[in-house]
This record gives C-alpha cells, structure tokens and sequence, in this order.
C-alpha cells in the first residue's frame, strides 16, 4: 500500500521552502488560516512557485482560492473574482487549486464547481473542506466525480478528522479511484496512522507554530503571528512514511 501523500497548509514563502526541505508531498498555499484560509497575494504566489520550481518539485503547489471567510454560498461577483484568481494561478504555474462552493441549500454548487474545473484546464483541483457541511457527503462525492474534481478535503464532518474517520473510511470505498480522499482537520502526527489505515490518499495539516513579532501597535492587530514548524512537518511525513508497506 503506497504511503499517504502529505500536504501542509501554509500562508508565506518561508513556510513553503520548510515544507520543500522537510520532505512534503505538496502544500496548499493560502492566507489567514485563522479565518479557515483565504486565497494568497500574488507576490506569495509567484514566489512560491518559483521555489518549488528551483527545488524541481513539479506538483508541489496547490493554492486555496477563497474570496472570503463566512461559509460558502457566493455571489456571483465573488464568483467571478474566484474564476480569475484560478485563472492566475494556472498562468503563474501553480499545479492546482483548492475551491468550493455550496448552493442556498447547502448542497454542491454544481455550476459554481464547473465554472471552477474548466478555469483551472487541467490543473488538479481539490474540494475543500465544504464538503464537512452537506447533509449528504456521498452525494455529493458523486457529484463532484462528475465535474471532474481530483479530490477531496475532508475531516469526514467531525471537528478533526480521527473522529470522522468512519466516514472517511466510507468516502474512501464510494470514491473507488476516482476521487482522492484527504484527511484534513485537526490532523495531529499521532493520527495519521489511523488515518492512513482508513485508505485516504493524503493527510493535510498546517503543521503552525505561533511566535511573538515585534510590537504592532493599535493600529496592526496582535503582534504575534504564526509560522510553519519544521519539527512537526518533518515528524508528519516520517509517520506517512511508516505505512508504506
């Protein structure tokens, strides 16, 4: 059984060469983690590519594009702006994109999805953790085969993933190779072997520390921000690697 692929979550350009060094599968490139993620700048991006690309690591950058935080019914505005910022990602290199959009009444946005799939052209496109509040994740598993998606985040609908991994293990079986299934949420390195016992194809976790920045004052928010902990995303991929049997 191949090992799970590891993805880190992180929001700069020092968390993606951590993630490079350390031995990450991929990354998923976002900002304010706080808020459950928000598409990058375009600076970051750009830099982050071009060191995945100076490390040779094709695949390596996955970017999570979301207009805003506060659920996932979208305007068509912000639709839009999540068309173009796909776009820009495939034209400055990245290797995938991580969306999601659910409709008034909470099921996969179908046409949303397939607006996103067709800007991404052939990139690798993950639905994101959307999934965890549809009432029928199945469902919606197959509606997302349809449309072409290479993947799903998921904690199986649980707070963190080890205690959704039931479903997981029954997204993993409904998904029968034709949509990957990443644990995500709450993923703790002690974890990921259960996790990978229950077939998903990929652990995803942010692997953050928090450090104390220089005083920010009252106009610049908390002084502390956080960072990528080497320690733990060397750990993660060394427990991956233990289930390769």
């Amino acid at each position: 059984m191949p090992r799970p692929a590891v993805e880190i979550a992180v929001q700069d350009v020092p968390g993606v060469r951590i993630a490079l060094a350390e031995g990450a599968d991929r990354v998923e490139l976002c900002s304010a983690l706080g808020l459950g993620g928000l598409t990058p700048s375009a600076g970051v991006l750009r830099a982050a590519v071009e060191a995945a690309e100076e490390a040779s690591r094709a695949g390596f950058v996955h970017v999570l594009v979301r207009p805003r935080g506060g659920g996932f019914v979208y305007d068509e505005d912000e639709l839009a702006t999540t068309v173009a910022d796909i776009r820009f990602a495939r034209e400055v290199g990245a290797s995938g994109v991580v969306v999601g959009a659910l409709d008034e009444a909470g099921r996969v946005d179908r046409p949303a999805v397939e607006r996103f799939v067709a800007a991404a052209d052939g990139l690798e496109v993950t639905f994101h953790r959307a999934l965890d509040i549809v009432a029928d994740p199945m469902s919606a598993l197959e509606a997302l085969s349809g449309l072409g998606v290479t993947r799903v985040l998921s904690s199986g609908g649980a707070p963190r993933s080890i205690e959704g991994v039931e479903v997981l293990t029954a997204l993993v079986e409904r998904g029968e190779g034709r949509v990957q299934v990443m644990a995500g949420g709450g993923v703790r390195v002690e974890d990921i072997p259960a996790l990978a016992a229950a077939g998903v194809a990929a652990v995803h976790l942010s692997a953050r520390d928090t450090v104390q920045g220089a005083p920010s004052g009252p106009g610049g928010g908390d002084a502390a921000y956080d960072i990528t902990d080497p320690t733990t995303v060397r750990a993660a991929v060394a427990a991956a690697e233990s289930q390769r049997a």
